[in-house]
């Protein structure tokens, strides 16, 4: 990828008109076609048009966002419904949405993931995907706040900037299901308990294809590259050596979780087998764009708020 920097170079100058903050921009595009392709040697000038759209507006998001942008700050008594976690924007102090206005992609390595829900706690906070702004509030069900039967023993949250179409069906591998209208999910499998809110850094393992009701529910298992094991953890086969009986647990977490509401046990596509690192790329990228058709009026937003954007 290095003979190719000077290449990116120009262009990503083009891109930023600022010839100060080409280098640093073309190391993202780089970094960016590392994680996208196998292919590591290939030129830029053979990616195709959409790819180039999609790397750029990442690295333009790049330039404008990093992981201090934003605080996501508690609002009311936790454990009841006036709770919630709403971001806001550190600069201006302004209010945005940890769904829309948290980029994606750092600067530099990694990926944002907003976490929701800290291990070993219970209470099923999510990012509202249909309120105003985005706020993480605690699920409901039939007006009364849900909470896991037990304990959740892995960090859990979001990717900000990706949307599961639901009106996209999958192949037969997932048995055709479609996305499940939410954000990709997380599984961050560090050491640490990482708390609510909190906007961290976080490398992508592998990826589970969870069928939960008929839906099809990605599971991305990720590590904190403030973790000790992250430079050791690049993809699945890392997991299976370090970090044993870790996706098996995972696996059979979600299977049984809502069955003691009476529910069925979740199945998963792939032959229940956890996708590697290189594929989980492509579903983050694909769910992406899938989130960039929804802002821009290309998709059928149904309840879900998508802020100025909104048709």
């Amino acid at each position: 990828l290095k003979q190719h920097q000077s290449s990116v170079t120009m262009y990503a100058g083009i891109c930023t008109r600022s010839v100060r903050s080409a280098k640093p921009a073309a190391a993202a595009v780089v970094r960016a076609i590392a994680a996208t392709s196998s292919k590591s040697s290939m030129a830029w000038r053979s990616y195709s048009q959409q790819s180039r759209r999609l790397l750029t507006s990442a690295l333009l998001q790049t330039r404008r966002h990093h992981r201090g942008i934003a605080t996501i700050v508690g609002k009311g008594k936790p454990g009841t419904s006036d709770f919630k976690m709403e971001t806001v924007e550190n600069e201006s102090g302004k209010q945005i949405s940890a769904w829309h206005d948290i980029p994606l992609f750092c600067e530099g390595e990694g990926l944002n993931m907003v976490v929701e829900i800290p291990k070993y706690t219970k209470a099923k906070m999510e990012i509202n995907t249909k309120l105003e702004l985005n706020p993480i509030v605690q699920d409901t069900k039939k007006g009364v706040l849900r909470d896991y039967h037990g304990p959740i023993f892995w960090n859990y949250g979001a990717l900000p900037q990706t949307w599961e179409d639901p009106n996209e069906k999958g192949g037969e591998e997932v048995g055709y299901c479609c996305g499940d209208n939410d954000p990709l999910d997380v599984v961050e499998i560090g050491s640490e308990i990482l708390p609510m809110g909190s906007i961290q850094r976080v490398k992508p393992l592998g990826v589970l294809a969870m069928i939960d009701s008929g839906e099809l529910d990605w599971k991305v298992l990720a590590i904190s590259l403030e973790d000790p094991l992250a430079s050791d953890l690049n993809d699945v086969a890392d997991i299976k050596r370090l970090l044993p009986n870790t996706i098996a647990g995972i696996r059979e977490w979600f299977r049984w979780y809502k069955t003691p509401d009476g529910k069925p046990l979740n199945t998963f596509g792939y032959d229940e087998i956890v996708q590697d690192a290189a594929f989980t790329q492509e579903v983050i990228l694909h769910t992406h764009q899938s989130w960039k058709g929804l802002i821009q009026g290309e998709r059928e937003p149904g309840e879900n708020w998508i802020g100025f954007n909104k048709p």
